[in-house]
């Protein structure tokens, strides 16, 4: 394969990145814990453990792990938000021989049971917070061991029992519930430390994480990411950010994690390469509560803020968030779902430093592309391929397609997953036999080797035979100064087939249906402007900010 956009890489990124200098990320982990031991590795809600801390704890849940008596390679499901158990829980289970499934806490009882069921997990470590939903569930699951957490369990005695009390008798945060058995992370903890770990050799093909899909679409299904594919990820993110911080007099580098741990983006780019750089990482509970968040950014300097779109909009659209001091920012990661040239524009006016999209996959551990860090301007593109990773944009019968041309975005390299837990079916309609993995996603490359997304075929519009792409109306749309979120979808049209809907939530509560038209008009060709036009107070959101169109989509036209 001509590799064309290697001509394109910033000065110093290297073609191939080794991923065979750590055995595992076992090994990863503890070469960390090792090098940066008085080092502070996590904060959260005014609380720092440092890398000795990480160390000490999970070791000791770890051995607890090890008691209970689970076979090698058993897997144990984590359902918290980012709070500072959470690392401590991942560093555990993977330094006992076992495989992490992250879970999302907000899940509804039917979704967690799937998911529970799905991955066979013998254990979970859960905030008590969402404990009243296993309930609901558990005796239908494969899970023999609960370890229930507080929110205060890791904040210190008096401040640990103070935010315990206010979660539980003041916000009401912590639903009843009845886990008969269940023990505390506090229990958990005292009792590891009457054992020992026990050394566990990792290899590099065994399984790390179940990475469960987000479920936007058919059945939620697990990406199996092994030790050497998330290695190589975190390594391929590492290499590419290091034109923008090479140089910088910089101690120890702080990362803002707000996106959550159970979610690829955050768990690779935040969580994994954090440790592996020695950094801080700055956990964020409620992102949503843009005051709560905008304050944890004033207290200390942060250099890197890996975020969705619709997060960095809502920083921006808040004016405390124009007060804060952006001299130490370097590195400002768009994922999960396409960037918008309105935000990044404006982003860059306020901070200075670019918002570089790219592009991944939970299957994928999960950045294939990504924008040069050193970026000053908004391309419209998903980027480059990071080193030691192939993209070829395929037809339907699975022929390479001349430049320029769109077609599915298939994607070679060691970060792409080793298939779908128990589902060779599904497995098999992804993985082609050279090795590439199908995305599902329409993708166009140009000569520099530059990649933009047409958008998902799910999310096509057909419209009397032309194809409308929602990403770009959407785009458009979200220059209007009166908007301040927007998502396009296809509805039925008795003749054209599919005509465009839009959601839009307002900047300016004057802002018309007529207005947005007009502009419409001005930006869009015929067949590409909205028929139809629906304004919400907010619109549907993964946990992550990314729009649910499927939910759109099953709305009655206004």
């Amino acid at each position: 394969m001509d590799k064309i956009w290697l001509k394109h890489y910033p000065p110093g990124v290297p073609a191939e990145i080794d991923d065979r200098q750590y055995n595992s990320l076992t090994h990863m982990l503890e070469e960390s814990f090792s090098t940066f031991a008085a080092r502070p590795a996590f904060k959260c809600m005014g609380k720092t453990l440092t890398y000795r801390e990480i160390d000490t704890l999970s070791r000791q849940v770890g051995a607890w792990l090890q008691s209970r008596g689970l076979p090698r390679g058993a897997t144990v499901a984590i359902m918290m938000p980012n709070v500072l158990q959470y690392p401590v829980c991942i560093a555990a289970i993977l330094r006992a021989g076992y495989v992490v499934v992250n879970v999302n806490p907000l899940y509804t009882p039917r979704e967690l049971e799937h998911q529970l069921k799905d991955s066979g997990a013998q254990a979970i470590f859960i905030l008590e917070n969402f404990a009243a939903t296993l309930q609901r569930v558990l005796e239908r699951t494969s899970v023999k061991h609960v370890v229930v957490a507080s929110m205060g369990d890791l904040l210190g005695g008096l401040k640990g029992t103070l935010v315990n009390f206010v979660v539980r008798n003041v916000k009401k945060m912590v639903p009843a519930y009845s886990l008969p058995g269940a023990v505390s992370f506090k229990q958990v903890v005292a009792e590891g430390k009457a054992t020992s770990l026990a050394p566990v050799t990792t290899k590099r093909d065994d399984v790390a994480f179940l990475q469960y899909t987000g479920g936007t679409t058919g059945v939620v299904k697990g990406a199996t990411l092994l030790h050497r594919n998330v290695i190589a990820n975190l390594l391929q993110v590492e290499a590419w950010i290091q034109p923008a911080i090479k140089g910088k007099q910089i101690d120890q580098i702080n990362i803002v994690c707000a996106l959550p741990l159970y979610h690829i983006f955050a768990l690779t780019v935040c969580g994994l390469m954090g440790i592996r750089m020695g950094s801080m990482n700055i956990l964020i509970p409620n992102p949503r509560d843009i005051p709560s968040f905008i304050k944890d950014l004033s207290q200390q300097p942060f250099h890197i803020l890996p975020a969705v779109n619709t997060l960095y909009n809502a920083l921006l659209n808040h004016p405390d968030f124009q007060k804060l001091d952006f001299s130490h920012l370097m590195v400002c990661n768009g994922g999960g779902m396409a960037v918008q040239k309105a935000v990044a524009d404006k982003w860059f006016s306020l901070t200075r430093v670019p918002l570089i999209e790219g592009y991944g996959l939970s299957e994928t551990s999960p950045v294939a592309t990504s924008n040069p860090p050193i970026a000053t301007e908004y391309s419209g593109t998903i980027g480059l391929p990071l080193p030691s990773t192939e993209l070829a944009i395929r037809d339907e019968e699975g022929k390479d397609l001349p430049l320029g041309q769109p077609g599915e975005i298939c994607i070679r390299g060691p970060q792409v997953m080793a298939g779908y837990w128990n589902r060779p079916d599904e497995t098999a309609k992804v993985m082609l036999p050279d090795g590439f993995f199908k995305s599902g996603d329409i993708g166009v490359m140009d000569e520099r080797g530059h990649v933009r997304i047409v958008d998902r075929k799910k999310d096509m519009i057909l419209v009397s035979g032309f194809n409308v792409y929602p990403n770009e109306i959407e785009g458009v749309v979200a220059m209007h100064p009166g908007v301040l979120e927007v998502a396009a979808v296809g509805v039925p049209d008795d003749h054209s087939g599919e005509a465009v809907k839009l959601f839009v939530v307002k900047k300016d509560p004057s802002l018309t249906e007529a207005q947005l038209l007009d502009f419409c008009r001005e930006q869009l060709t015929g067949y590409k402007r909205p028929r139809h036009i629906e304004f919400l107070a907010e619109l549907p959101k993964s946990n992550v900010g990314k729009i649910l169109r499927r939910e759109l989509r099953e709305r009655k036209v206004a």
